[in-house]
């Protein structure tokens, strides 16, 4: 929740060159957040317990940093989704290697997220070169 908030905010505030390809890019990789963390929540209903992703807990339990609240241009827009993306990616494969043991459904469901994941970090580092 706390990744799909900052793209969104980074969406928002990139300008300059190659504005339109992040500002899209950035769109992309939202709707792939947002379902991933809709799938994780849905599992966790199914496991039996209630999912909280109210903004307090959210922001209580954010292991993101969090990113400048201003305008920035493309090149540092992509930097620090990179960073995002990469934090979280790492996240998830932390998760992964607990859930191999406890749920290999979980498992399975993080690795599909990941798998996702992975590949706009991908696309988003190739921009930086």
């Amino acid at each position: 929740i706390d990744l799909g908030l900052q793209l969104k905010q980074a969406h928002w505030c990139v300008i300059g060159n190659n504005f339109r390809t992040v500002h899209l890019q950035l769109d992309e990789i939202l709707v792939d957040v947002r379902d991933g963390s809709d799938e994780v929540a849905e599992r966790v209903s199914t496991l039996g317990m209630a999912p909280d992703g109210l903004a307090k807990t959210v922001a209580d339990s954010a292991k993101l940093k969090s990113m400048n609240v201003a305008f920035a241009s493309a090149s540092d827009t992509i930097k620090t989704v990179a960073q995002l993306l990469d934090t979280t990616v790492q996240g998830l494969r932390s998760s992964i290697e607990v859930m191999g043991d406890l749920d290999p459904i979980t498992e399975d469901l993080l690795i599909g997220i990941s798998a996702g994941l992975e590949k706009h970090l991908w696309m988003v580092q190739a921009q930086e070169k």
